[in-house]
């Protein structure tokens, strides 16, 4: 319009209000420009963040509720008077899922030491044990295997499956919380001049309907963008560290394969318990020395009480709890897999994809009929490169080389830290938990009884399970014998039970 005269210096219109007005307008279609490619990387990264994290924490409810009532058909009154030991498992395995401290490993050692001791009592209901001497008993967990190789298994299973989840959740996190970041873009002033140059100054030549040339509105963006053009390289290597992770999730650290058969592996150990009780006691009378006789009397009720007989009833698979979240892990990775591929190279691409849009510029299209920063003419220059180090010889920014952007340099160590994170997991290695609060900080670039109150009066009856290692199906066939005193007959019939092949789920 009349307003304003030929952009005679390529940066300047006639008026210092209308130069003012238009350096604003540029700023805000550039960054809009940015946020809409971003918000559908961010929302994406979000949404699977969310899938991730209902699932897992379904999926450990689902469990518990599993095993509680698979125990309580199975041990009635004996599970209930005791179930804060199981209880406390699964609290200590979801406190560890959303950030607390706890060591996986010495949580399940504790766990079936526990166990140990509780059992060790029922299966010797003749003796009275102290504290102390059941803390002697406790110590030989390791040695005796009193669980068969239960414990072992599970141990392994749980802490590769557990750190693989949670260091995969926060990898979805972080990734959501740094394109956040790195994506509020604030263009330096010789930025702000490129951009209304490239953006408004066709006005000038009345050239209203005439759009930048390809070239040039990137080699515009490769500037305005220099510094999220480094966080290319280690965005991708992060990228990478996130799908290996994710296949392991699919296979061997699959956490919805160890935890939806948890109940059939903890009830297989104390079964296992039960079948070696005799060799487990004498060894343990020998380290630890003979316990006192409990009076007649107290053995005989304790004796009395054990006549409870149960039976497992195989469960349909359609009975069997789904997540919010979808049916199966396998889906939600087989998903959030293809949104990672189509993420790598998303920063290096991001002034390309941006100058794709016609509002932005003519396109690969019409090199002739396109604003060059001068003229409606060809554009001649040469495209830079990617990154702040090539911006040294960019024709149309001018950049400051050696004054990064310190936003990106921080999204870039946090996403080092992070992949460090997730290659351990991936090898199996328990790794500190990334606060996302902390990270989230806004920023701009430019009820049972306890251990001590529980009678010391109580047993568990011999119970089979046959496990399937089919991880969406259970069927468990069992028998169960009362385990009244430890007799050659009770111990026979025992054996019997226990002769049914059982498989390791």
């Amino acid at each position: 319009g009349d307003h304003l005269k030929v952009c005679s210096q390529g940066y300047t219109c006639c008026s210092q209000e209308m130069e003012e007005k238009y350096s604003q307008q540029s700023k805000h279609d550039f960054r809009n420009a940015v946020v809409e490619l971003s918000n559908h990387l961010q929302t994406m990264f979000s949404s699977r963040y969310k899938k991730f994290d209902e699932f897992f924490k379904e999926l450990l409810e689902n469990a518990e509720k599993s095993l509680n009532d698979m125990f309580v058909r199975t041990y009635g009154r004996l599970y209930m008077q005791n179930s804060e030991l199981f209880k406390d498992l699964f609290v200590e395995l979801k406190r560890y899922y959303v950030g607390g401290n706890v060591n996986l490993e010495e949580m399940l050692n504790e766990f079936w030491a526990r166990l140990l001791e509780r059992m060790f009592r029922l299966v010797n209901p003749q003796y009275h044990f102290t504290d102390e001497y059941l803390e002697c008993v406790s110590k030989y967990t390791e040695q005796l295997k009193p669980f068969g190789d239960v414990p072992r298994k599970l141990k392994l299973q749980v802490t590769r499956a557990f750190v693989a989840a949670r260091t995969f959740a926060q990898g979805l996190a972080v990734a959501r919380d740094i394109v956040s970041k790195v994506s509020a873009v604030n263009p330096t002033p010789q930025g702000t001049r490129a951009l209304l140059k490239m953006m408004y100054c066709p006005y000038c030549r009345g050239l209203v309907s005439v759009k930048p040339c390809y070239n040039y509105c990137f080699n515009v963006m490769r500037g305005c963008l220099a510094n999220q053009g480094d966080l290319d390289a280690e965005w991708n290597i992060f990228m990478d560290s996130m799908l290996l992770v994710a296949e392991r999730l699919e296979g061997p650290f699959n956490i919805e394969s160890v935890m939806d058969p948890i109940d059939v592996k903890i009830s297989d150990a104390i079964m296992n318990m039960q079948e070696n009780s005799m060799q487990v006691s004498q060894k343990v009378f020998q380290g630890c020395g003979q316990p006192k006789t409990l009076a007649q009397g107290r053995t005989a009720r304790s004796v009395s009480e054990s006549g409870f007989s149960a039976r497992f009833r195989p469960y349909n698979p359609e009975e069997r709890p789904t997540t919010a979240a979808g049916p199966s892990l396998d889906r939600l990775v087989t998903d959030v897999k293809e949104k990672l591929k189509q993420a790598k190279k998303f920063w290096s691409s991001l002034p390309g994809n941006i100058c794709n849009d016609e509002k932005m510029s003519v396109g690969t299209v019409n090199e002739n009929e396109c604003w060059n920063g001068s003229a409606k003419s060809r554009y001649d220059f040469a495209v830079t490169g990617n990154g702040l180090a090539s911006q040294v010889n960019n024709p149309e920014v001018e950049v400051d080389i050696t004054k990064p952007d310190m936003v990106i340099r921080r999204q870039i160590m946090a996403l080092r830290v992070m992949t460090n994170k997730l290659k351990n997991a991936y090898s199996g290695n328990d790794v500190d938990f990334i606060d996302i609060s902390e990270e989230s900080s806004g920023e701009e670039s430019g009820s049972g009884c306890e251990l001590q109150q529980c009678s010391p009066e109580f047993e568990f009856n011999a119970t089979e399970v046959t496990g399937n290692s089919n991880k969406s199906d259970k069927n468990v066939n069992t028998s169960a014998a009362t385990r009244s005193s430890l007799s050659q007959a009770a111990l026979l019939l025992s054996v019997l039970f226990m002769a049914v092949q059982r498989q390791w789920r």
